[in-house]
């Protein structure tokens, strides 16, 4: 039988899932990872509720992405020897301004998605290098790039520019937003739950390591957090979130850092693990005694607040405000903190509902509801193989 491999490869992780396809959509098998590439390797997989692997690696056997890839195939002949891949799924970071759809990949395609590289440099050349190693494993299999772009295109022009010269926007110096992939899968997800709030007035908070979020008016993206990079808007796990440009010239001018030092602080230095000087990891910081963790976790919730106002802004209100990603759909303080003193826009967290999230977690006499819905990439990366492979020719 096809299946279709879905491929999301990180800088030092590869996530993966195997999907049967079946009359009525991709059918999920199993789904795992290999994290700590670079440092201490580990394989985790599950089929179902059913763990499948769970083990350290040698350095030797996942020294690098191509050979996780390998351990990664190994597992599938094992799990599902029966499985032909028909399709191999990737999700790439940067679409750039041409691409609002799946793309199939060939060698062209992807020198084009190369010389994206400098927009999203912390993401796209391990995107790029899962697809490549992608189409050694899988000769015969159609290689699709699913863009974290792409749900953004619908932007007015108003949100995707900047106050440039007009030459710059036509060069593609614009904000095109991410995670879409993510915010794709959560609004089709509330159209299922409750069709009219997706119909309405919509906040997604997509927050975990990297964190941003989206205006959607009917179900399209109105504005994005993000912009021209995956550095602008909230604070992440170790990027910096918004930055008055005035202080990378700063650093440049008056302490004669280059642009590789500026970009590893801007980009690895920074954030949560900045503010904090520990970890980048919410749930470290939470549960930290060192003051700097709780000045970081503060931060956090300030800017969230802060962007949830100007997304109602854009929206002209606020109908539903939906939390996603590890920290949204997990950390219920940092979920409480955020919707703390928000009446004034209508909305009120019902505390018993927050601590037994994903669900509702409004009360039943607030205007806004709040809702947690878990995200899947993978079951959107998916979808969208399924319906390139439909296609005639």
């Amino acid at each position: 039988m096809d299946h279709i491999l879905t491929l999301n490869v990180g800088s030092s992780s590869i996530k993966f899932a195997l999907f049967a396809r079946d009359a009525d959509g991709p059918a999920e098998r199993l789904r795992g990872q290999v994290e700590g590439l670079g440092a201490q390797p580990r394989l985790e997989a599950r089929a179902g509720r059913r763990e499948i692997a769970a083990r350290d690696l040698s350095a030797a056997d996942a020294r690098d992405h191509g050979t996780a890839l390998s351990v990664i195939l190994a597992l599938l002949d094992d799990a599902a020897p029966d499985a032909r891949i028909g399709a191999v799924g990737h999700r790439v970071v940067h679409g750039g301004p041409d691409h609002a759809a799946p793309l199939v990949l060939d060698a062209a395609a992807i020198a084009a998605l190369d010389r994206l590289v400098p927009l999203a440099p912390l993401h796209q050349p391990h995107n790029l290098a899962g697809v490549r190693a992608a189409r050694a494993a899988f000769p015969e299999a159609v290689q699709i790039a699913c863009f974290d772009t792409a749900f953004h295109r619908s932007h007015p022009w108003v949100a995707d520019t900047y106050a440039l010269p007009q030459r710059f926007y036509d060069a593609g110096v614009r904000r095109y937003g991410f995670h879409g992939l993510s915010y794709e899968y959560v609004a089709g997800k509330l159209a299922a739950i409750a069709p009219g709030e997706a119909a309405g007035r919509v906040v997604i908070a997509h927050l975990g390591n990297g964190a941003s979020m989206c205006a959607l008016k009917g179900g399209r993206s109105v504005g994005s957090t993000m912009g021209f990079t995956a550095l602008d808007g909230l604070p992440m796990g170790t990027r910096c979130g918004q930055l008055d440009p005035g202080v990378v010239l700063y650093l440049m001018a008056e302490k004669a850092m280059t642009v590789a030092e500026i970009e590893t602080l801007l980009y690895r230095e920074s954030g949560l693990k900045g503010l904090s000087g520990l970890s980048h990891d919410m749930r470290t910081l939470e549960s930290a005694q060192d003051p700097e963790a709780h000045r970081a976790i503060a931060y956090f919730t300030h800017r969230v607040r802060r962007e949830l106002g100007a997304m109602a802004a854009i929206l002209g209100g606020l109908d539903t405000l939906v939390f996603t990603g590890g920290i949204g759909e997990n950390a219920a303080r940092v979920r409480t903190r955020i919707c703390e003193g928000m009446d004034w826009l209508g909305l009120v967290l019902d505390e018993t509902r927050n601590a037994a999230a994903p669900g509702l977690v409004s009360t039943d006499d607030s205007r806004v509801r709040v809702r947690v819905i878990p995200t899947d990439e993978e079951a959107m990366i998916a979808r969208h193989a399924a319906e390139m492979l439909a296609r005639p020719g």
